[in-house]
């Protein structure tokens, strides 16, 4: 299915992924109206001091699509949506997903119970819906992780799994539902993400701060499949494009350490700064090993990633700069 000439819903576009996703879906196709959804970020904040919405308007600058204020925990709000447009695909990327935030009230809440209002705007309209899923479904199950074998370890990670089980569901009501389990992403427009944003990002800025960057003890052993943003990005794409239902992990397929990170970070800045090891106090929720199995993401969504560590670090560099000018 082309995504030429549709109407198309990004929830959640003002946040990392779906500001990212917007503005290549504008850049892409120029005849499709664009229409992002998001709740924007205020004063609230969660227990850990996060903010439960990650939008922020900045974001968007440069996007000419529309954009509609709305919670999707809100029917009224989708009700609107539902009358108002026509969607032909819908990108529900809408989250809290902050895997530190302890409210199962309300992360349950906001990203399970509000699925059903999703799913039921897809119903609707007929639309092809793609929503965001996690590898924190994974918890700490033994890397490669594969669809079908997840252990969360987080309120954040079973809300997801819950996610995927409801999608199930309806799979064979008359549109396809394709869940993405995004790995470490990491790239442009997630500094308003705060401590939640990627570790590229955090030791860039401590680095240009003249900070020793921050790594727990023991992260030569601690793995992750880090992701750019663009390759992410691409894969939501070809999601869109595809008529098939399921869930699919969307990494690299290689592990990379935490040493690694921080050494390519201070090799692309040219900075010879010591880092700093502090204790992991998230052991009991914390994942040590993350690597996707992306065989049935390469077969049935044609996602092939196209950055190394090295290569989007390198990428991303200029941006990281930018953002230390802009924002201290």
């Amino acid at each position: 299915m082309s995504l030429d000439n549709k109407q198309i819903l990004v929830t959640g576009g003002a946040g990392f992924i779906g500001s990212n996703l917007a503005l290549q879906l504008q850049e892409h196709y120029p005849n499709s109206k664009i229409v992002v959804l998001d709740k924007f970020r205020g004063n609230e904040r969660l227990s850990n001091g996060s903010s439960p919405s990650l939008g922020h308007y900045k974001n968007l600058i440069g996007f000419t699509g529309e954009v509609v204020y709305g919670d999707i925990t809100n029917k009224e709000d989708i009700v609107k949506l539902e009358l108002q447009y026509n969607f032909d695909i819908i990108y529900h990327l809408a989250a809290i997903s902050d895997t530190t935030a302890q409210e199962q009230d309300l992360i349950l809440e906001t990203n399970l119970n509000s699925f059903y209002h999703i799913i039921g705007l897809a119903l609707s309209h007929k639309a092809q819906l793609v929503y965001a899923s996690s590898a924190a479904t994974y918890g700490s199950v033994k890397a490669p992780q594969v669809v079908g074998v997840e252990e969360p370890l987080n309120v954040y990670g079973y809300s997801k799994l819950m996610m995927d089980h409801i999608a199930k569901k309806y799979y064979n009501k008359g549109i396809n539902i394709i869940g993405l389990r995004f790995f470490n992403v990491y790239g442009a427009r997630e500094f308003f993400k705060g401590k939640s944003a990627s570790t590229i990002l955090q030791f860039g800025l401590q680095f240009l701060e003249g900070k020793s960057p921050k790594l727990f003890k023991g992260s030569s052993e601690i793995y992750r499949d880090f992701v750019y943003i663009k390759d992410v990005v691409n894969c939501c794409i070809h999601a869109g494009e595809k008529e098939v239902s399921g869930v699919y992990n969307v990494g690299t397929g290689i592990a990379r350490t935490f040493e690694a990170v921080y050494h390519t970070v201070r090799k692309n800045l040219s900075l010879e700064v010591d880092p700093d090891y502090i204790e992991n106090k998230f052991t009991k929720q914390y994942q040590f090993f993350t690597q996707a199995d992306i065989t049935s993401t390469q077969n049935d969504l044609g996602y092939y990633p196209k950055y190394t560590l090295e290569d989007g670090i390198k990428d991303y560099i200029s941006e990281i700069k930018k953002i230390f000018e802009d924002e201290f």
